[in-house]
């Protein structure tokens, strides 16, 4: 029996420019389980971030399937798939993409919100994972009131408030200074540790990168295990 949540096989993407073809992703095959934290590294412009995108079903693929939690996206409409993404992904990127006009418990609770929760059941659980990121006293302060490193604790919030199977992070420590780079890292681990809730995370930090069960590096559109 597979137990990987999430899992591509033979992914392929290729961007049309014009007449030229350009190949990016050639034939990449991963599985993930429940509760592993994986880094993904590779120089800019490798295709990290466009590999992210086809497993979290935000683009579509050129050939080969992705997986989530036994479910084929290629076979799901739109409507299904953002039911796939707000119900079994959470997503970090390197900005936080946090609401301006919204306090931080209402940024956090949006993911339920939009799944149909009354804000009245939403509220306890935003609240409930912004006191687990160190978050407690911040609750009603907008994002323009937080610090950097506490902007990126709230999306990690926001990202994990619906218990999501897997989350795909995107350079999530890319525009922190070291010492809340720090603290993301310990963060990341002890609610991976908590939750049992799988992280991708491509990432050029090679300290985060070390903090994960794996490492894999993405050349010339492969996927290359990392030996430590």
């Amino acid at each position: 029996m597979n137990d990987a949540i999430l899992s591509c096989h033979d992914l392929t993407k290729t961007f049309i420019l014009g007449k030229l073809e350009v190949p990016v992703l050639k034939g990449i095959n991963l599985e993930v389980k429940r509760g592993e934290r994986i880094a993904i590294i590779g120089a800019s412009g490798s295709g990290k971030s466009t590999l992210l995108h086809l497993l979290g079903g935000l683009d579509d693929v050129s050939s080969g399937r992705v997986q989530i939690l036994g479910k084929e996206m290629q076979q799901l409409n739109e409507t299904q798939r953002g039911e796939i993404r707000n119900q079994s992904l959470g997503f970090v990127y390197q900005f936080h993409h946090l609401l301006p006009e919204f306090t931080a418990l209402e940024n956090v609770a949006m993911p339920l919100l939009i799944r149909g929760m009354k804000w009245t059941e939403a509220a306890p659980h935003a609240e409930s994972m912004l006191k687990k990121v160190g978050l407690a006293q911040r609750l009603h302060h907008h994002p323009s009131e937080l610090s950097g490193g506490e902007r990126q604790r709230t999306a990690v919030a926001r990202a994990l408030v619906t218990e999501p199977a897997c989350v795909l992070a995107d350079e999530p420590t890319g525009n922190l200074d070291r010492s809340s780079a720090q603290s993301l890292f310990d963060l990341i681990q002890e609610l991976n540790e908590q939750m049992n809730t799988s992280f991708i995370v491509v990432t050029h930090d090679p300290e985060l990168a070390g903090r994960m069960q794996r490492t894999l590096r993405l050349v010339d559109g492969a996927l290359q295990k990392e030996i430590r």
